[in-house]
């Protein structure tokens, strides 16, 4: 590694970095809105080629170009790529700390550069900061990511280059004010740049990652979910109720199902309108999964029309988590006039299939509705 030539690793570097650039922008155009960060993701690669071509040219083009600006654009892409990972996160991106530290930091490099030539003591702020940022990207991933494997690909990643730019500052120490980058005689700097370079694709290949498992993740609760409110979808929830009752049968146990339709939901929007009516019923789903506990399962059956289920609860503590939603959905809605009748069922041991839970708990809910809507009843 030591033989390399250091302005081929720094040309390789940027070619590979332009390409995952591309890569970025693609899924950019492909991917949904949701998916955020992908837009400084695709362009932070782009900077940094543009800082590698300037590296590249050190010693044909003037020294504010292939320093000052060179390193300002790599420090700027790796900031950028930072960026993208806080809107990843669905975090505000910490643009004037981050921005203000780059643009001091240009001060003392273009002095060093410029007016006082010193190379050693470029590449300890350069590799200071460096290493700064890639800790705090680092940590950002680690404590906010999914645990999967392109978190901690891309997180020990930039562990990687935070500890790489981390001894090159320190190495930063041993150098004399008039070694270049280009010297055959810096052997420990040219491993440095290599992984630096290698670290950078390396997170650049993570972030991809990331994305794709982000995608992934939203396309399978598309399946199973109900896309205006987030419920679970009919036939996931029933599946659900099938294993519940299953394991009710063999074990002897309880469960029990609430049939919830909300009441003059066809006023509701007929006088205010279907996006007002859309909002009812996210604002419903809300509320209504507030008052579950975490095994509990709530879906959307149709229209207006949801279930729960309940599992290990007996048909009178399945009454009083009805009465809770109904209390609560009522207080929600009172200027739209909007509330909830619910019926409530659990199983028998001789039940053989949910349709069975799901006809009481049905039954009990019209006798909600025939005692004037916005009550609780339950099956006999």
């Amino acid at each position: 590694m030591f033989n390399l030539d250091v302005r081929s690793v720094i040309l390789i570097a940027g070619i590979l970095s332009l390409l995952m650039a591309t890569v970025l922008f693609f899924l950019r155009r492909n991917f949904p809105p949701s998916i955020r960060g992908l837009g400084e993701w695709s362009v932070a690669p782009t900077v940094i080629f543009v800082a590698t071509v300037l590296f590249g040219a050190r010693g044909a083009i003037p020294d504010v170009f292939s320093v000052v600006l060179a390193n300002l654009l790599l420090l700027g892409g790796t900031t950028l790529m930072y960026f993208g990972s806080q809107r990843f996160y669905n975090l505000t991106p910490s643009f004037r700390p981050w921005s203000a530290l780059v643009l001091l930091a240009m001060l003392p490099i273009a002095w060093f550069a410029l007016v006082e030539p010193h190379y050693g003591v470029r590449v300890a702020i350069v590799g200071g900061l460096m290493s700064l940022l890639a800790l705090a990207h680092a940590r950002l991933i680690l404590r906010h990511g999914a645990r999967t494997f392109s978190s901690y690909f891309t997180g020990s990643a930039l562990l990687l280059l935070a500890l790489t730019q981390a001894m090159r500052c320190l190495s930063a120490f041993d150098l004399a004010a008039g070694d270049r980058i280009f010297d055959n005689n810096l052997p420990t700097q040219t491993a440095y740049v290599a992984l630096n370079a290698f670290a950078l694709l390396m997170t650049t290949i993570g972030v991809v990652l990331m994305a794709t498992d982000k995608l992934r993740a939203e396309i399978e609760f598309l399946a199973s979910h109900d896309t205006l409110t987030g419920a679970l979808s009919r036939r996931v929830l029933i599946d659900a109720c099938e294993q519940e009752l299953e394991r009710c049968r063999r074990k002897g146990h309880r469960m029990s199902l609430l049939m919830l339709d909300l009441d003059n939901f066809k006023a509701i929007n007929d006088a205010h309108g279907h996006l007002v009516g859309d909002q009812v019923l996210v604002d419903f789903t809300i509320r209504a999964k507030a008052a579950l506990r975490r095994p509990d399962r709530f879906g959307r059956f149709g229209g207006e029309e949801f279930v729960a289920l309940l599992p290990e609860t007996s048909l009178d503590e399945a009454f009083v988590v009805a009465e809770r939603i109904r209390a609560a959905v009522k207080s929600s809605t009172a200027e739209q006039g909007c509330s909830v009748s619910i019926g409530v069922a659990s199983n028998y041991a001789a039940d053989t299939t949910v349709d069975a839970v799901l006809s009481r708990a049905d039954t009990a809910l019209y006798a909600a509705k025939a005692a004037g809507r916005n009550c609780v009843r339950a099956a006999g």
